[in-house]
């Protein structure tokens, strides 16, 4: 959001240029060139910029110096990408992050991928090294990917009598330590949200209704006609009244029953607060993906559809009820009329709904983890005078990875030396540049990025032009997938 703020005031707020200084707007400008231009490499010239794995190059018959190196399947030791996408695809723009955020994910991340999981998959437990040790596909106990397709009948229920026949499914060491992660992360963001921002919340939800103090920014807000709570409250009830009748008159297709549909968005009202909170004082959303899965597999087990049903109205409801308060945050504070934002988040989520149903059908047809807040929270008040222990925020470290897969290594990597720029080493020592330039360049980056990647889709992308040499591996490490266990036999891959 902050970026945003100042994308906008460069491009709209007039600056008078000092000598030998750019305003913004000529910054924003130069910088939009710059980044336009560079995508063209790693877009479509030169996509082995997405990740450098140089350590895939110098041992190229080795799985194990692959498995380390490769920063698209493997825990990219040494891996970088010069690539704005690959940088800010998944955690988002490094500059907007602020440095404490980026040094707990950092932490968290090595901790994830640099101590956990080579110590879980070199010890082999659970059969680990007879998988990869870096995926996001299920395999069976030889280490073939699992068909999918032979344990689901025509009605897209689970076959019990195929699954036994086929066996049960396995996982890669790091998609397993992943999904214990994010139930670690779910519970450090609801104990670290009660234990530091607890009574920040209680005084401001008492004051939000008293309305005695208004900041400058409501006062001015003020002279706009509000939104309607009905209004609201209205959208909200024909949404989950519609969504129950279809899954009642789609049933059959549908799968998920009609106490689903509240158990899900029950859930997500009670996420909201808590995850809302960490990612205004982190610019970091911790996920619900995982715990919805677990939650209506465990509950009504057997029905895939209503699983993945229950995981969109439960997590990704919650995330776009965050996106719709921080675009609201950004309407309040660049003084736009509360009922355009209303009217603006209305039909651009009809539309988007729209145009996402029709590209779908266009593309088919072509608990132990509460004690960590606990434990910061009471070094905390032990040491009040020590500021950077309240900076640790386990939801974040804890969470740090829960974007991977499908991010990878490098794009963690990446993020976090440029976090570390920016957030601080140009914050430290060039401090007036980075209050001047660091939102704007990241906006600049985005806009450029964007805008090339559109052209090269148009142009190139649904014409089939694509180059044929070397650097056109984004990675270089074909090995880095493969298995380490005896005996197991994948395809391209050595037996050991």
């Amino acid at each position: 959001m902050v970026t945003t703020v100042y994308k906008c005031r460069a491009l709209h707020e007039k600056e008078q240029r000092l000598k030998g200084r750019l305003t913004r707007n000529h910054f924003f400008l130069i910088a939009f060139v710059c980044s336009f231009s560079y995508y063209v490499l790693p877009g479509y010239i030169f996509p082995m910029l997405t990740s450098l794995s140089w350590i895939c190059w110098i041992f190229p018959a080795s799985v194990v110096a692959q498995q380390l190196g490769s920063g698209l399947h493997g825990l990219g030791i040494g891996a970088i990408g010069l690539d704005w996408s690959s940088i800010s695809s998944y955690l988002g723009s490094p500059l907007a992050s602020p440095w404490f955020a980026t040094a707990n994910i950092a932490v968290g991340f090595a901790l994830v991928v640099y101590v956990i999981t080579p110590f879980t998959y070199w010890l082999n437990i659970y059969r680990a090294r007879t998988f990869p040790i870096f995926s996001d596909s299920l395999f069976t106990s030889l280490g073939q990917k699992y068909n999918i397709e032979t344990i689901i009948d025509e009605h897209f229920h689970l076959d019990a009598e195929a699954y036994e026949r086929e066996g049960p499914l396995y996982l890669s060491t790091f998609f397993a330590v992943y999904y214990g992660i994010s139930f670690a992360c779910l519970t450090a963001t609801v104990v670290h949200v009660f234990l530091f921002h607890g009574k920040e919340i209680w005084l401001l939800s008492k004051s939000a209704f008293s309305e005695k103090k208004m900041d400058i920014h409501t006062k001015l807000m003020r002279r706009y006609k509000q939104v309607p709570e009905w209004w609201f409250t209205c959208i909200l009830l024909v949404n989950i009244s519609a969504t129950i009748f279809t899954c009642q008159y789609f049933k059959d297709q549908l799968q998920l029953p009609w106490w689903g549909v509240l158990l899900a968005c029950a859930l997500a009202l009670f996420f909201t607060l808590p995850v809302g909170v960490i990612t205004a004082t982190t610019n970091q959303t911790p996920a619900l993906n995982v715990i919805t899965e677990f939650i209506i597999g465990y509950i009504y087990p057997g029905y895939p559809v209503a699983n993945i049903l229950f995981k969109v109205y439960g997590y990704i409801s919650m995330k776009q009820g965050i996106t719709f308060l921080q675009d609201f945050k950004l309407g309040h504070y660049m003084k736009i009329p509360p009922r355009a934002m209303f009217m603006a988040q209305v039909i651009g989520t009809i539309v988007a709904a729209l145009v996402h149903l029709g590209t779908a059908w266009w593309l088919m047809d072509t608990l132990p983890w509460a004690i960590a807040p606990f434990i910061v929270w009471l070094v905390h008040k032990a040491f009040p005078d020590k500021e950077w222990i309240r900076l640790i925020t386990m939801p974040v470290l804890l969470g740090a990875t829960v974007n991977m897969p499908p991010a990878t290594a490098v794009n963690y990597t990446s993020w976090i030396i440029a976090g570390f720029l920016s957030g601080f080493i140009a914050y430290r020592y060039y401090r007036g540049w980075w209050s001047r330039h660091n939102y704007v360049l990241s906006g600049a980056l985005d806009a450029g990025l964007a805008f090339m990647a559109v052209l090269l889709y148009l142009c190139l992308g649904m014409k089939h032009v694509s180059l044929s040499w070397w650097g056109e591996d984004p990675d270089g490490c074909p090995l880095a997938s493969c298995p380490t266990a005896k005996g197991v036999v994948v395809e391209g891959c050595p037996v050991f």
